[in-house]
């Protein structure tokens, strides 16, 4: 541990926040958050990779729907608080959402962060090795943020188009007919919608990655899925299948979840009278 903390420069180890947002109004996908995958509950995939990470601090799990606080809490996870209403909404952000978070565990803690890594959990196939690789070159670098993202192959910008009068008309690139895909340049990349890691000051300031600072972590098309529709995850568990995860298990029984989160609600009731606030 002494080379690491030698590496990143500092005489004790950085304090990461790990965020994982799960709200429970999924439309494409009922419950998608908690949906089976391969017998275990989908945000239990991030969490337990999550928890495998050499440099997250605190993993905190940020949902409005008691169901998945209680999931996330069987599977090793805090969630130690209800997303407010306003910020579970179709049109809330993300942004917003991890702001919330950061504010709740500072104002908890009484410590700041130095960074932030959001975990999207509709993303199953990122590893613990994903997750500090990502940290690394964030700390590493000194960039504002580290991004996932993954190579378009057969879906590269050029190949895209638009249809305007029933005609098929270049979106925005113009098309070479007869192009072979290998030859499309320069590459293309996506967020694959698995990492964000951002320094902590970054998301005080409203942002999350974007800027010139941002860099990609780039990964393979068999990590990147992201399930939004029922065929992700039919591509999922084809994916699971041939990568088995062989580290996801509950740390406790749904029945000893329950008795956690009941106690956290009580504690959070009693801050409500200490202080007015509801945290």
């Amino acid at each position: 541990m002494l080379a690491e903390q030698e590496k990143f420069g500092s005489s004790s180890n950085p304090r990461v926040l790990g965020i994982i947002l799960a709200r429970g109004g999924s439309k494409s996908v009922i419950k998608k958050n908690i949906r089976p995958l391969l017998g275990k509950p989908l945000i239990a995939y991030t969490i337990c990779e999550a928890l495998r990470s050499r440099w997250i601090s605190r993993l905190i799990v940020s949902s409005d729907s008691e169901e998945i606080r209680r999931t996330a809490i069987q599977y090793g996870a805090q969630a130690p608080f209800v997303r407010p209403a306003e910020l579970a909404t179709d049109s809330a952000t993300a942004l917003a959402a991890d702001q919330h978070a950061l504010a709740w565990a500072e104002e908890e803690e009484g410590v700041p962060y130095d960074y932030v890594v959001e975990l999207l959990c509709t993303n199953p196939m990122k590893t613990s090795a994903d997750i500090d690789a990502a940290l690394e070159k964030l700390m590493t670098t000194a960039v504002d943020s580290v991004i996932g993202v993954t190579k378009l192959e057969d879906h590269h910008p050029i190949r895209i188009k638009k249809i305007m009068d029933d005609q098929i008309v270049d979106f925005c690139l113009p098309e070479i007919p007869e192009t072979h895909r290998q030859a499309l340049k320069p590459d293309a990349y996506i967020r694959n919608g698995a990492i964000y890691a951002m320094k902590r000051d970054l998301l005080k300031r409203g942002s999350r990655y974007g800027t010139s600072d941002s860099r990609p972590y780039i990964m393979p098309a068999e990590r990147s899925i992201n399930i939004d529709a029922e065929i992700d995850m039919a591509v999922a568990e084809i994916l699971l299948k041939k990568y088995p995860r062989n580290t996801i298990s509950p740390v406790m029984t749904w029945e000893e979840a329950g008795k956690v989160l009941n106690r956290q609600i009580s504690r959070n009731f009693l801050i409500l009278e200490k202080t007015g606030r509801l945290r």
